[in-house]
């Protein structure tokens, strides 16, 4: 865990609800536009803007723009500083749990 601030965007980029559910809708869709994004979703248009700009500079997501459209495509890269902090405390809690379960085997064998 060398670098806080990449993790840091990352987290509070996808700690808001609505931009994690932005998010998640560019995932599943591949390339999408902010009216895509927009339609149905209870949010104005210049929200949907925010929240992109906010994925955008934590390295979640990139835009391509074609003609009048911008569009919107998932960075999985843009996650890896929280798949190395997730993995980090991965093996600190399997090692917490082998050491409570041979703790637990002492004391009652």
């Amino acid at each position: 865990m060398t670098q806080a601030a990449p993790i840091n965007a990352v987290m509070r980029a996808l700690a808001d609800p609505t931009r994690r559910a932005v998010f998640e809708q560019i995932v599943s869709a591949n390339e999408i536009t902010v009216v895509e994004l927009t339609r149905g979703s209870g949010v104005t248009q210049g929200a949907v803007s925010q929240h992109l700009k906010a994925l955008k500079q934590a390295g979640l997501v990139a835009e391509r723009p074609e003609g009048r459209n911008v569009y919107y495509r998932a960075e999985p890269e843009g996650l890896a500083p929280l798949v190395d902090w997730m993995s980090h405390y991965g093996v600190f809690w399997r090692e917490r749990f082998a050491n409570l379960r041979t703790l637990l085997k002492e004391i009652d064998p």
